[in-house]
């Protein structure tokens, strides 16, 4: 399980090292084996373990081609998909396509999220922080009622 924010700094050569918390369930669950691909949503990337991507993949795969909202998904999502692989000193690369995407520079930031991370250049990840609080504290009550539900 995947959370937290973590500041790590992006090498000249695009490498990331994996929060030393992390790294041992990435091992034992994938050999430390990842996918990275673009959010569809934001300008960050998506992290995954192998195994729950592969699960992710072949939702994306069932999907209608004829259906074009599909098909860009299918495009964006697993046509972005690159394979990364945690080294000895437990770093992963992000190639260089999806560094430009994400405009990753020196400075990023890992998000948990249950069973992925976000990858967010950190002055982005900060600004949209900002905004949606900002947005949280203005809606007054304005949330789904899965939500409202939940308790903190």
């Amino acid at each position: 399980m995947f959370r937290g924010v973590h500041s790590v700094a992006l090498d000249v050569k695009g490498r990331v090292m994996m929060p030393a918390k992390h790294r041992d369930s990435i091992r034992e669950s994938s050999e430390g084996r990842m996918v990275v691909t673009v959010d569809t949503e934001e300008r960050c990337l998506l992290l995954y373990p192998l195994p729950d991507w592969n699960l992710i993949q072949a939702k994306i795969e069932a999907l209608p081609s004829f259906n074009p909202a599909a098909r860009r998904i299918q495009r964006l999502l697993i046509g972005h998909a690159a394979d990364v692989e945690l080294d000895a000193s437990g770093r992963f690369l992000i190639p260089p396509p999806l560094r430009d995407y994400a405009n990753l520079d020196k400075k990023i930031v890992l998000i948990g999220q249950g069973k992925k991370f976000e990858v967010w250049n950190e002055e982005q990840w900060e600004l949209k922080r900002e905004e949606w609080l900002a947005i949280a504290r203005s809606e007054n009550g304005d949330m789904p009622d899965e939500l409202k539900s939940l308790s903190l």
